[in-house]
Formats: C-alpha cells, sequence, structure tokens
C-alpha cells in the first residue's frame, strides 16, 4: 500500500476539496471518521506535514493575516496515489487485527459466568453503536455516496457482530467462577 488508512483518509477529503487542518478536523469529527481509523487531532497536522513532503499535497502561501490558515490542496500525484491506495483497500482484503479474538483465544482464563456477562455487556454496547450510527447517518442526510457507502458497512458489520453476540451471550452457566 501508498499509504497508510489515516494518510489517505486526509487525503481523500482534500481530493473531495481544499481544506485547512480544522476544517479536516470538523469534517472528521462530523462524519464518525475515528470510529474506523486513527486521525487523532493532534495528527492531522502531522500527516499534512507528510503528504506535503511526499508532494502529495500543497499549501498555496496565503496572504499573512492574524485568521489566515494554510489550505491544502491535492496535486495530480496526490489524487493518483489516493485513487491506486483506495482501489487496492477496497480490492484487498486485509487480515483484522481485532482486540475481541486476542480475548476469545484466552477463554480459559475466564468462567462461563464471567464469558456471559462480558458477552452481553458487549452485545448492549454493539446495540447502543448502531443506534448512535443510525442517529448520525440520518442527521447528516443526503449523505454522499462515500459516506454511504462507509456507513452501510459499518453497519453491516455491526449488525453482524450483533448476530453472533445475542447467539452466543447465553452460554450455559456451569456455576464456576
Amino acid at each position: 500500500m501508498e499509504l497508510t488508512p489515516a494518510e489517505l483518509t486526509v487525503l481523500g477529503l482534500i481530493v473531495e476539496r481544499a481544506r485547512h487542518g480544522y476544517d479536516l478536523e470538523q469534517v472528521i469529527e462530523q462524519r464518525g471518521i475515528r470510529q474506523w481509523t486513527d486521525v487523532g487531532f493532534s495528527s492531522i497536522y502531522y500527516l499534512l506535514g507528510k503528504l506535503e513532503k511526499r508532494g502529495l499535497v500543497h499549501a498555496p502561501e496565503a496572504p499573512a493575516t492574524a485568521k489566515s490558515r494554510r489550505v491544502f490542496h491535492a496535486t495530480a500525484e496526490g489524487r493518483e496515489v489516493a485513487a491506486r491506495t483506495a482501489l487496492a483497500f477496497v480490492a484487498q482484503p486485509q487480515p483484522v487485527r481485532h482486540p475481541l479474538l486476542a480475548g476469545l483465544a484466552n477463554l480459559p482464563l475466564l468462567s462461563d459466568r464471567e464469558y456471559a456477562a462480558a458477552l452481553r455487556t458487549r452485545l448492549a454496547e454493539v446495540e447502543a453503536r448502531i443506534g448512535a450510527i443510525r442517529a448520525a447517518q440520518q442527521a447528516q442526510a443526503p449523505l454522499p455516496r462515500p459516506a454511504r457507502e462507509v456507513f452501510s458497512y459499518s453497519l453491516s458489520l455491526l449488525e453482524a457482530e450483533r448476530q453472533w453476540l445475542a447467539a452466543r451471550a447465553q452460554v450455559p452457566d456451569d456455576g464456576q467462577d
């Protein structure tokens, strides 16, 4: 891959339209992007610097004023690299490194009762997240196609996890703690 998911996210938002760092932060927050990628508030300017050094974005000099902000634009190379990386991310499955899998691999450390309680807790949290995502989706309607696809995929994964959890949350209690 030519870009990390965080780099592609920032570059993709700039390809969408020229933006300054604060504008990027607002869009990232509004779209719930932090739910699916690691773009922290403090890392936005770091990522912009990396993309600028690689020639993927540029910020034309603006007149110096007290409130001037550097507005970043995607370069032609930036658009090409973003498109290639996005295509690779969509087409090529990657292994999922999920903490849940590490927890499941260590089930012998938990009693059946603890495991069932943890599953029920997770199920409630997944259901709350589904509700929050649906509310965010409706609040931002109409959504551009990329945002619709992100919401759709995210909800599909959460629905599958909810189904899996609901089937397992009934783990029989063997009376051990």
